[in-house]
């Protein structure tokens, strides 16, 4: 039973992800960073920071929410590989710069998103 809380929340994520991503690097179609990602990963980081922090702080969620929502749809919804892809395909089309700053802008963006979430949850 936990494998289908697990894979109806990724399901759910990955759709969500793909629609976010691709809706916002069409608003942006010359941009050398791949904002959809950034964007889905930063909310990713609050929104599982933040039902985390209420899971410690406020509110007992039950073990099915955690896997559909916490493992199974934001496992889905925010994305390392592709990050990482993205990275390496901006270093081999001779982006260093703008190679670095997504990776810099994504972890700095990501941990304070996260912390706010936290303190939000926890407020």
């Amino acid at each position: 039973m936990n494998l289908l809380y697990i894979g109806t929340g990724g399901f759910i994520g990955a759709i969500l992800r793909y629609s976010i991503s691709k809706f916002i690097n069409q608003k942006f179609p010359f941009s050398s960073i791949p904002y959809g990602t950034l964007l889905v990963n930063i909310i990713g980081a609050f929104i599982l920071a933040y039902l985390m922090s209420l899971s410690i702080h406020k509110i007992e969620f039950s073990k099915e929410f955690i896997l559909f929502f916490g493992t199974g749809m934001l496992g889905a919804f925010t994305t390392f590989s592709t990050f990482m892809y993205e990275s390496i395909s901006m270093i081999e089309n001779n982006n260093l710069l703008f190679s670095a700053i997504y990776v810099s802008v994504s972890i700095i963006a990501g941990i304070f998103s996260s912390y706010f979430g936290y303190i939000l949850g926890r407020s």
